[in-house]
């Protein structure tokens, strides 16, 4: 038995298929993932995140510690109430975990991956020296995502007048509190959403009154085709130690602007002068089958990398991938399939957004 979250009797009570996910007892859907998937598309739905780590970090110096700790720039965030994503990187340039940083009234909160939890928490106690701050991990909080295009009015018919009017005010990206309640507009899917972190203690009664508002809950397989066809990695698969931003689709991270020293800084700026070698791209298969992780890609008769994350695309109604191929390569493009070379054609993620089929094709 793994670890529960504090709405874990109520997926058992709805007869959810639990699985092993990183240590944690996790539902993967509760009878179909392929209506899950529509519902978050359509209408809303809602997952329990709260395997996921929160940690709020404060002191005098947090600003600096975060500066040099991430290698998106927290100067960003001018004012509080703001969030951006990043990524926090080894000395190697590669990638440590991914995660979203919240400016608070008071100090930072970040969230990271739960398969990552005490290598994260190790790595930013390690790096603290010499700055004054405090690293807390907040076990008491659960995370709530409600997504979709009905999403926000859901929620605020399960909430107070003045909880509802505060999301009302929120833009992508940014969050608010409420009470004890930390309410963002931020997600893992490609819609409209708002995630919710509160006390465990509130969890459960926010999930039964979401329930009986109409919000479907969503196990973690409909979320990782919605996080796919959004473009959006995952960590361990589409990511890891062994590779940069750069190489990953989320150069976008990296701040190298002015003369902040972050983590990693040094390593980026010789990869890029000496020529970023492979890149994380999109695939699209129009023929029958389902690409998945690790089938090899080829150009012409020539390997270029690999699937790194694929599935068949409820939304669009044939399969898509990730995969890391060399930067630059010659040839008509095709994945090897139990043998079998099958036609695949480069497109730009992400696939679907707010449901609808956004990517290019790339010449």
């Amino acid at each position: 038995m793994g670890q529960q979250t504090p709405i874990y009797p109520l997926h058992v009570a709805a007869n959810a298929k639990i699985v092993d996910f990183g240590g944690w007892d996790m539902p993967i859907h509760y009878g179909s993932q392929l209506e899950e998937h529509h519902k978050i598309r359509t209408d809303a739905g809602m997952c329990d995140v709260s395997h996921m780590t929160v940690v709020d970090i404060e002191g005098d110096d947090v600003t600096a510690y975060l500066s040099y700790l991430l290698c998106n720039d927290v100067a960003k965030l001018d004012e509080p109430f703001k969030a951006l994503y990043t990524a926090m990187l080894n000395q190697s340039g590669g990638i440590l975990d991914d995660l979203i940083v919240y400016r608070q009234a008071d100090g930072y909160r970040l969230v990271v991956n739960c398969a990552t939890r005490q290598k994260d928490l190790v790595w930013m106690r390690q790096q603290s020296v010499g700055f004054s701050v405090e690293i807390i991990e907040r076990a008491d909080l659960a995370i709530i995502a409600v997504q979709g295009p009905a999403s926000v009015a859901r929620l605020k018919n399960v909430i107070d007048q003045a909880a509802g009017e505060a999301i009302d005010k929120l833009k992508p990206f940014t969050c608010c509190v409420y009470n004890d309640w930390f309410m963002a507009r931020t997600g893992y899917t490609g819609e409209v959403g708002i995630e919710v972190i509160l006390p465990n203690k509130d969890a459960p009664d926010l999930w039964r009154s979401l329930a009986q508002a109409g919000v479907a809950p969503i196990g973690l397989g409909a979320r990782d085709t919605l996080r796919l066809e959004a473009g959006m990695n995952l960590y361990g698969s589409d990511m890891d130690e062994t590779v940069s931003p750069y190489e990953s689709n989320i150069g976008f991270t990296v701040v190298l602007d002015g003369d902040r020293k972050f983590i990693g800084r040094e390593a980026l700026l010789k990869q890029k002068n000496a020529g970023i070698p492979r890149k994380l791209t999109g695939l699209v298969m129009k023929a029958r089958g389902v690409l998945r992780a690790h089938y090899p890609v080829y150009a012409s008769d020539r390997l270029i990398g690999e699937v790194t994350s694929g599935a068949f695309s409820p939304t669009l109604q044939h399969s898509i991938a990730l995969a890391r191929v060399e930067r630059t390569f010659e040839g008509e493009l095709s994945v090897e399939i139990r043998s079998k070379r099958v036609p695949v054609a480069e497109a730009r993620p992400p696939f679907v957004r707010n449901g609808k089929q956004v990517y290019k094709l790339l010449d």
